[in-house]
Formats: structure tokens, C-alpha cells, sequence
């Protein structure tokens, strides 16, 4: 077992990610990436080794979120996961809303997986062996996902 600071070095930029994905807000991810390292040191005894550490990380990290979410009475909203941050006019912005709309709407066709895989890559800036990790899955798998699910996107969003 590594001890706990190669642990925070080594997985630190993925957990961080990870949360960033959930959260769409730098300072947020930070914080609960530091809270997700406390907690893993409090409860590394637990660990069984029967998931990589990463794996294990990230599901440190979801939770903490949730009781983020459950401490601030948030719900999860899909607008705060495509929150556009640069200055656009007022012509691009209402065109990407509308671009966003209609592929929010799209993602419905999605099982969970995909979804998340999609969002991981594209809002996460994720390599596919990161999302692999963080997903307890193949880097393989995650772009066989993420091909399958961009291509059911366009044929829906052809469909449109």
C-alpha cells in the first residue's frame, strides 16, 4: 500500500476532475477534492484492494458531493453542467442555447453510462483511460462508449 502522500500526489488531477465534472466550479472542486482526501486518510483501513485506488477515490468523491448537495438543499441542475463561461453576443449565446437544448434533450436517448462517459470526455476534459479508471472499466470500453453514444447523438440529433 502506497502511503497517503504519493496517494494524494498520484490521484489528485483525477479526483479533481472528477468533482470538477459534477460541479462546473473550480474553487467547489478544490474544496471537495481536499475534503475527499480526508476523508480517504480517516477511512484508508477500509480500503480492501478490491478496486484501484482511483475507483475508490472517486467514489469518496461522489459522495462527498451528494452530501454537499444534501447540506446546501441542491438539487442537480443539467443547465450547470454546459454553463457557458466566455463573453459571447447575444446572437451566439441564444444559438448556443438552443444548441444546448436540443442536445440536452438528446441525451435522453443515453443508458447512464454513456451518459456519463460523454460528459466526463467532453465537460471533464477526461482521457478515456482516466474515465476508464475513474469508471472501474477499460480505457477500450470507455471509447467504444463514447463512440457509440456520440454516434447515437448525431443519428438523433439528424432525426431532429
Amino acid at each position: 500500500m502506497q502511503n497517503i502522500e504519493e496517494i494524494y500526489k498520484e490521484y489528485f488531477k483525477t479526483v479533481y476532475k472528477y468533482l470538477f465534472c459534477l460541479t462546473s466550479n473550480h474553487d467547489l472542486a478544490e474544496e471537495l477534492t481536499q475534503e475527499t482526501f480526508y476523508k480517504a486518510v480517516k477511512k484508508i483501513d477500509t480500503y480492501e484492494g478490491k478496486c484501484k485506488i482511483s475507483v475508490w477515490l472517486c467514489q469518496i468523491a461522489k459522495y462527498t458531493w451528494y452530501d454537499y448537495l444534501r447540506r446546501k438543499q441542491e438539487i442537480i441542475n443539467i443547465d450547470d453542467l454546459y454553463e457557458f463561461k466566455s463573453e459571447v453576443s447575444l446572437e451566439d449565446k441564444i444559438i448556443e442555447e438552443e444548441e444546448k437544448n436540443l442536445i440536452e434533450g438528446k441525451l435522453n436517448v443515453l443508458d447512464d453510462f454513456s451518459k456519463e462517459v460523454v460528459i466526463l470526455r467532453i465537460k471533464g476534459d477526461m482521457s478515456f483511460k482516466e474515465i476508464g479508471n475513474v469508471l472501474n472499466k477499460t480505457e477500450n470500453w470507455a471509447r467504444v462508449t463514447y463512440y457509440r453514444a456520440k454516434n447515437k447523438l448525431k443519428e438523433a440529433l439528424k432525426n431532429e
